[in-house]
């Protein structure tokens, strides 16, 4: 996963729906977004870029590679 990096909420809700997830819906704390049964949530930095643990964790969650998550 060397060549993940910070991402826009944006871009990762793009990257997301690339995957077939919907939403972003609103929750308590984070927004989440869906696909069927599975369940993202999405933080919300407020002006600043997602951190790369989080969306090393994200990647994690999807099953995919850091290159297919890249490539989306």
């Amino acid at each position: 996963m060397s060549n993940l990096s910070p991402l826009s909420r944006r871009v990762l809700i793009k990257k997301l729906r690339n995957l077939g997830f919907s939403g972003p819906y609103p929750a308590a704390r984070h927004g989440y977004m869906k696909r069927g049964s599975e369940k993202i949530f999405i933080p919300n930095p407020h002006g600043k870029d997602i951190g790369l643990p989080i969306i090393k964790k994200i990647v994690r969650q999807l099953k995919v590679s850091s290159r297919e998550f890249l490539d989306l």
